[in-house]
């Protein structure tokens, strides 16, 4: 059941996202008089098709993976003298150009619609205060104790945990003080702090700057339960199973999730006691932690998933209500902000900052679309409204396969007053499409080893 409902909003998902971006092309082209033959959802054999008044065939296909505008095209074959003016290489390389850039521009404007729907309900964030600093951590170092509270990352305001994250990711792979602004408890008074770091988390797979500074939010843990226990794992040989809720380990409480990691961490090859209830009562299992390595450092893991309950301080809690149209704003500073996050980690990718395993391909796409659908409507919407800012960006790269790669060629033409030849695009495009199925190959085997 989890398998078909994660494909099934997987479907959706791209879907809706294929038909915005298609419909962008077809939308322009057909406001510059481009006649379009064919506007197709998804590959392969027609499931349903139709015809409109301008005698345009659309088309949902069996393979939803993509889609396509096909638009009259004298590259295409023969045109006959009445349509030649409806073809696409008839028109201004403006027009061409406003054309192929309107695919990308759908995907934003998708992303700003989805936002502003999420925005409408309000905006809920945790303030950036410290709940425990681990010992000996860089944030220790730096000055840092509980309770002290992120203001600033370089002179960005951070109202949020959230806010602070993005501003860090920035200095992921670099070398150099992280400059940070932070209030201690009771006190107003802001302080300026600098956090050393060396090719921050250039090699890390999935980073997390908060953990890797030894900051962790104020969560009052509840219950810390067990998800999925992978049977080759340590945990499962030792008798741990799904839906377990750990108590204690080695007799004492297990008050966060960040402690109860970092203990089994530190334990590898060693045995550990866990106090564990389950409906029949409570059990003390004992387990020893597989060594394994992460991020080249040698650590123990139990191959679980931990699920935790509880919540943050109240007063933590910081809210914003918006209007109708104060969430339109707030919806288009969010598709700015998050596509220029996207961007940035394009190029940390590119010039080697930020590691290549965090490359993530159609499996983790499909999961992320099942477990966002699961965790709310909310959270779907915005997942749809990522995943459409991640096209958009995508799309706009100067790939001559893509979007972009057209768009390149059109100022060229703009530049030298004749379009660019047919032989080099040619090789444009067969480079290009080396480069997208290695790219593609490439993220498909990390999410295939991320499942091992």
């Amino acid at each position: 059941m989890d398998l078909l409902q994660t494909i099934f909003f997987t479907l959706i998902a791209l879907g809706v996202l294929v038909s915005f971006h298609e419909f962008g092309h077809f939308w322009v082209a057909r406001r510059c008089g481009v006649k379009v033959q064919r506007f197709s959802i998804g590959f392969g054999t027609p499931l349903l098709r139709w015809r409109d008044a301008h005698d345009t065939e659309f088309v949902i296909a069996a393979l939803p993976l993509g889609g396509y505008v096909k638009m009259l095209d004298e590259r295409e074959g023969e045109v006959a003298a009445a349509d030649l003016p409806h073809a696409f290489t008839q028109k201004t390389v403006w027009q061409r150009l406003a054309i192929v850039a309107a695919g990308p521009a759908a995907n934003f404007l998708l992303a700003v619609v989805a936002f502003w729907i999420v925005f409408l309900s309000g905006e809920r964030g945790i303030a950036p205060v410290a709940g425990s600093v681990i010992g000996g951590s860089l944030a220790e170092q730096s000055g840092f104790e509980p309770g002290t509270e992120i203001v600033a990352v370089n002179g960005h305001r951070t109202s949020t945990w959230a806010a602070v994250s993005r501003q860090l990711f920035g200095y992921i792979g670099t070398s150099g003080d992280i400059p940070l602004t932070v209030t201690y408890p009771n006190s107003t008074i802001e302080y300026d702090l600098a956090v050393p770091v060396n090719t921050w988390l250039r090699e890390a797979e999935e980073p997390s700057p908060l953990r890797e500074l030894g900051i962790t939010p104020p969560f009052e843990l509840d219950s810390l339960s067990l998800g999925a226990v992978a049977e080759d794992g340590a945990g499962y040989a030792a008798g741990l199973r799904e839906g377990d809720r750990l108590v204690a380990i080695d007799g004492d409480d297990i008050l966060s999730v960040e402690a109860f990691i970092e203990r089994i961490s530190a334990s590898a090859n060693k045995a550990v006691e866990l106090l564990v209830e389950r409906e029949a009562g409570q059990l003390l299992i004992s387990v020893t932690p597989k060594l394994v390595n992460r991020d080249g450092k040698p650590v123990g893991q139990l191959g679980v998933q931990l699920a935790s309950l509880g919540s943050y301080p109240e007063e933590l809690l910081r809210t914003v209500e918006y209007g109708v149209f104060g969430a339109v704003a707030r919806a288009a500073e969010e598709t700015a902000e998050t596509s220029l996050f996207v961007l940035k980690s394009i190029g940390k990718l590119v010039v080697g900052d930020l590691s290549p395993k965090n490359l993530s391909g159609p499996i983790t796409i499909a999961k992320v679309a099942g477990d966002s659908a699961k965790s709310g409507f909310d959270n779907f919407i915005r997942f749809i409204a990522i995943l459409s800012i991640m096209l958009g960006v995508m799309n706009l790269l100067p790939i001559p396969v893509l979007d972009g790669g057209h768009i390149v060629y059109y100022l060229i033409e703009m530049i030298k007053g004749s379009p660019v030849s047919d032989a080099v695009q040619i090789v444009g495009y067969k480079v290009g499409l080396f480069l997208l199925m290695g790219l593609m190959v490439f993220a498909t085997y990390n999410d295939v080893m991320r499942a091992f």
